[in-house]
């Protein structure tokens, strides 16, 4: 087809399935932008927002920001936090994001530390929401209580998380709390 009978639309689908991109991130749309106008002339210029618009419209994974390229290059690292069915449970749910939000600080990844904060947020909503059901058994509510409790201190103090909640597993009223919980000694 003639380039003055292409669509700028047709153009950027057709040069987009050449470079084959699996997500299509600043970069790559850099790279689409400047092959329109090697390939095209005048007629591919365009802007990159316009070819993002395009990519989405027709269903190609478009990541434009820091946050998006985070999540998605962390996705699977945050799929299945949040089990906490027992307080062993949630204590070894605290450990993965801990360990997480560690590693991304480490790599100066902040978008992803600040998907983990929130992350642990929604956990610390989801066990208040459970303990206030009063459909839920009342040992099992006072479990997310504390579950809550742990999220919140987590939270506002990671790096005394741990050994607070060593000292609170040997509290007399933990144990009378939660006589089923097994505290690692």
């Amino acid at each position: 087809m003639n380039d003055s009978l292409k669509t700028k639309r047709e153009m950027i689908l057709g040069a987009a399935r050449e470079i084959a991109a699996s997500k299509w991130t600043p970069a790559e749309i850099d790279q689409l932008r400047r092959r329109l106008v090697a390939e095209h002339g005048d007629a591919g210029k365009t802007g990159s927002d316009y070819i993002a618009d395009v990519l989405k419209s027709e269903g190609w994974k478009v990541l434009l920001t820091l946050q998006e390229e985070a999540e998605e290059q962390y996705e699977e690292e945050f799929e299945d936090l949040l089990h906490f069915k027992t307080l062993e449970d949630a204590e070894v749910s605290i450990m993965r994001l801990d360990e997480l939000m560690r590693k991304f600080r480490s790599h100066g990844e902040h978008a992803a530390v600040e998907r983990v904060l929130n992350v642990a947020r929604l956990g610390k909503r989801r066990a208040e929401m459970i303990a206030r059901n009063q459909k839920v058994e009342p040992q099992k509510r006072a479990e997310k209580i504390e579950i809550a409790n742990w999220f919140r201190i987590w939270l506002e103090t990671p790096d005394a998380f741990f050994d607070w909640l060593d000292v609170r597993k040997q509290s007399p009223e933990f144990k009378a709390k939660f006589p089923q919980a097994e505290v690692a000694e």
